[in-house]
């Protein structure tokens, strides 16, 4: 499924796209949280760009999370950056990819708030922010919480 906001199916390079696949079973609002997507992107100042967001189950997360991270059982979030071109010239960024049960595991009384926040931490991974040193984190947090509306623990 693509989230293609413009009429006639013909993205805007003043609108990011962001596709969606969402190849798990629990309930996700994959269209505002490809929205909030779009409007991290805007927000860091990016136009004429894509990604791709996909939501999976556990096991599909889990075997993404030991074959690219040599780490056991599944994660909430991964980002894969790629920074190349699609065939309609727009820069794509990467993938971002979700378990929602891993997400609503950590946050069972308001996963939906989770979501926004791993879709957001997602997706300023592939803009290259990390969160490996205390600068770089107190910098990706405050980011988070702006455009999530999310406090990050």
């Amino acid at each position: 499924m693509s989230d293609d906001p413009s009429p006639g199916g013909h993205t805007s390079p003043t609108v990011p796209a962001v596709l969606i696949s969402d190849r798990q079973t629990a309930p996700v609002d994959v269209d505002a949280l490809a929205a909030l997507a779009r409007e991290t992107l805007i927000a860091e100042g990016l136009r004429g760009v894509e990604l791709s967001l996909s939501f999976v189950d556990d096991a599909e997360m889990e075997e993404l999370h030991v074959r690219y991270l040599d780490e056991p059982g599944p994660t909430d979030v991964l980002s894969f950056p790629l920074d190349g071109e699609d065939e309609r010239g727009l820069r794509v960024l990467g993938d971002v990819v979700i378990a929602p049960a891993v997400a609503i595991r950590n946050n069972p009384d308001d996963p939906g708030a989770e979501l926004r926040l791993l879709v957001v931490h997602g997706v300023l991974h592939l803009l290259g922010y990390d969160h490996e040193e205390d600068a770089e984190r107190a910098k990706m947090w405050a980011r988070q919480t702006a455009y999530s509306g999310v406090q990050a623990p």
